[in-house]
């Protein structure tokens, strides 16, 4: 069948534990190839992406994430929400759990697109820095009605204050390749990727190197910028 784009958005943050205090925020992103997993979501171009969030005092937030995209067509907008929950177990291990929504604008028929995916993020701090174990599970796909899931391993080191380098595998698996695959006779594709992040003067910065088993121009080995500012409303 003709593999369709994958528009999965770009939450990172959801990974990480919400303030300690109850807080509204704003992000704005700017990165040289919106990817995720690995896929163009721009046709290897440049996006500009922000969110508005909401993190209260009891690790529930909520909040809402958007960007250009360019899937060839003219569907140029992803849209998304979400809300959540994060919750520390012990001292060491923590879990983020909830539900998002993506949705995309542009043309009459962008919004058959639009899914519901539900995700469970595991993290375990150590000295020798933290290990993840992440979950999405989406039951209608990109409106396709089929079923599919994404797992990851992840580790992040910080090899010296402020500067930290996260690698990181994952597998993203359609559970009906009638209805969807990635590539002909594809239900399946793998992701490598190793990011060094930093921040400096209030901004946020990560040059990531990443590469897929897809063979297409927009899955290829790249290296990917991103500079974002969050700001406290």
């Amino acid at each position: 069948m003709k593999t369709i784009p994958h528009t999965f958005a770009a939450l990172s943050f959801l990974f990480l534990a919400p303030a300690a205090h109850a807080e509204w925020s704003t992000t704005i992103t700017g990165v040289s190839d919106y990817t995720f997993n690995g896929v163009s979501q721009t046709l290897n171009d440049p996006a500009l992406q922000g969110s508005i969030d909401y993190a209260a005092d009891n690790g529930f937030y909520v909040g809402t994430w958007a960007s250009n995209v360019d899937f060839g067509d003219d569907t140029n907008l992803e849209w998304d929400a979400y809300i959540g929950h994060y919750v520390e177990l012990t001292d060491s291990l923590s879990i983020d759990y909830g539900l998002a929504y993506y949705s995309y604008h542009g043309a009459s028929y962008s919004s058959e697109g639009n899914y519901f995916e539900a995700y469970a993020n595991f993290a375990y701090q150590s000295e020798l820095g933290t290990s993840e174990l992440n979950f999405w599970y989406a039951w209608d796909y990109f409106g396709t009605d089929a079923g599919h899931v994404i797992s990851m391993l992840a580790h992040s080191v910080e090899v010296s204050p402020g500067h930290t380098l996260r690698a990181s595998i994952d597998t993203s698996n359609s559970l009906d390749g009638d209805k969807f695959a990635w590539q002909d006779n594809g239900k399946s594709y793998l992701h490598y990727r190793l990011a060094y992040q930093t921040s400096f003067a209030g901004f946020d910065f990560e040059l990531a190197a990443e590469d897929t088993d897809i063979d297409s121009e927009y899955a290829d080995e790249r290296l990917v910028l991103a500079i974002s500012r969050t700001f406290s409303l």
